[in-house]
């Protein structure tokens, strides 16, 4: 049976290549896909992995019909044998149960990647109805982790560096952005918690208000 599912993680954990591995073993098969992504780091109307990968995709558009554009290309003799939904969590509610129309109506199985929280620890609206809809939620077991070695399960926005918890839920960004730009880290529950990111624990170390270790 057809079946909606959706692969999520953190940042950093594999997503997007994984999506791109599930394009390229049925495209190999001899069977069509139609890739749906929104706001992907390569670009409007790509979708990318950190590993360099990257292949053309429709970008999803504010009020988009993802059933209706589905139908659309079946009418004109086009064939959909699978959807691969990238970045799910930018999607609206309402996009999310027209992907669940798709698996039920036209037995076409849908593969949905996104993160689950934003960097607030606040679900996203489109993970949040694939959550309540999905037949199926895969945790990937690609581990990314925090900077302290443990394994990451949160996302973290940053400023300069520093851990912020204000602002609009959706701001493009990567975890590879320059210091001085708004990127965006992984972290554990504790340093998340703590507002504890890789930098800030670096200039902590290095601050002369630490106190001094004696030997033994």
């Amino acid at each position: 049976m057809p079946e909606l599912v959706f692969f999520s993680g953190t940042m950093d954990c594999g997503k997007s290549t994984l999506a791109l591995q599930i394009e390229h073993n049925r495209s190999a098969r001899g069977l069509a896909g139609m890739i749906f992504t929104r706001d992907d780091r390569a670009g409007q109307g790509k979708l990318s992995s950190r590993l360099g990968l990257v292949t053309d995709a429709t970008e999803v558009e504010d009020g988009q019909d993802l059933y209706a554009h589905v139908v659309d290309h079946l009418s004109r003799g086009g064939r959909v044998d699978y959807v691969i939904a990238d970045e799910a969590q930018f999607l609206a509610p309402d996009q999310i149960d027209q992907l669940a129309r798709v698996v039920d109506d036209l037995d076409v199985d849908v593969y949905a990647f996104g993160i689950t929280t934003d960097f607030r620890s606040k679900l996203f609206p489109g993970s949040q109805r694939l959550v309540e809809l999905a037949d199926r939620v895969e945790v990937l077991q690609v581990e990314a982790l925090c900077w302290c070695g443990a394994r990451a399960t949160h996302n973290a926005r940053t400023v300069g560096g520093v851990m912020v918890v204000e602002g609009a839920q959706v701001v493009v960004g990567d975890v590879a952005q320059s210091p001085d730009e708004i990127g965006y880290e992984v972290l554990c529950r504790r340093h998340h918690r703590r507002r504890t990111t890789a930098a800030t624990a670096r200039a902590a170390a290095l601050s002369p208000d630490v106190l001094p270790v004696s030997p033994a």
